[in-house]
């Protein structure tokens, strides 16, 4: 069924290896599972694990997508400078082009973000 969460043991990482956790305090991914994982229902594809900047975050406030204010209703705590979260692949991009893309974490992204972003440019930004 297409609708499934996807097999952990499938994900791999843009190393070719198998996909390690980008965070689960606060925990990410598109299934809230610690993991850069995507399926179907992700339009989004959150599969850039990254190291949120301040800069980041208000390149992504100006942008329309607030991830620095808490969000109770959906257990969403507020990234702070520091904090790991998986993000969609065309915004960490769009920071990218604009001079102010977060570190990435290259061993928790998942290889599917190579369809969006070149491995030379995620390399360059790798902790």
């Amino acid at each position: 069924m297409e609708s499934q969460r996807p097999t952990k043991t499938l994900d791999l990482n843009v190393l070719g290896l198998p996909l390690e956790p980008c965070c689960f305090a606060p925990q990410t991914g598109f299934y809230r599972d610690g993991y850069c994982r995507t399926g179907p229902q992700d339009s989004g594809r959150h599969i850039v694990c990254a190291e949120v900047t301040l800069e980041f975050l208000e390149f992504s406030q100006a942008a329309g997508n607030d991830l620095s204010t808490p969000m109770a209703a959906y257990g969403f705590p507020g990234l702070r400078s520091g904090d790991r979260w998986c993000l969609c692949a065309l915004r960490w991009k769009e920071a990218f082009e604009a001079g102010c893309a977060p570190p990435v974490i290259l061993e928790a992204c998942n290889q599917r973000v190579l369809e969006l972003i070149s491995l030379e440019a995620l390399q360059a930004h790798a902790l």
